[in-house]
């Protein structure tokens, strides 16, 4: 089974209907479905629930159950240490990004695989050979 990265930006679009939405249903049916493993830095709850939080379309009980769904998908998460910390800072360095994004793209980098993103901003300030491990979701 395939491992794959992937970011808030996309597993809020399965909570909130926006652009991409559809997109991102796919690869959360994919992973429902057994056909990838989903794995993440651990600090996606908290991005996930801050992001839907400043939304303000949830009230404290529905992002309640939001956090409830997310503890409920299982997702293989890696804490920030060790040789994968030190990746991200040099990530984070060579790009001029936050520490947050190159987490993400870091984690794809040492698990060779790819990152599912929706962050344009993101993808437009990573360095070339950083781009082949970053998929964005409109392109699904």
């Amino acid at each position: 089974m395939q491992e794959v990265v992937v970011d808030a930006s996309v597993i809020v679009k399965w909570f909130v209907e926006e652009e991409d939405s559809d997109k991102a249903l796919k690869i959360r049916d994919r992973y429902i479905e057994g056909e990838i493993r989903i794995i993440t830095p651990d600090i996606i709850t908290y991005e996930i629930l801050n992001a839907l939080y400043h939304k303000r379309i949830f009230s404290e009980g529905e992002l309640c159950e939001v956090s409830e769904a997310l503890d409920s998908f299982l997702f293989n998460l890696y804490p920030l240490k060790g040789e994968y910390a030190k990746r991200a800072v040099t990530t984070s360095f060579e790009n001029d990004i936050t520490v947050y994004d190159s987490a993400y793209i870091s984690l794809a980098i040492i698990k060779n695989t790819y990152l599912y993103t929706s962050d344009d901003k993101l993808i437009g300030r990573l360095k070339k050979n950083y781009l082949k491990y970053v998929k964005n979701i409109k392109d699904i």
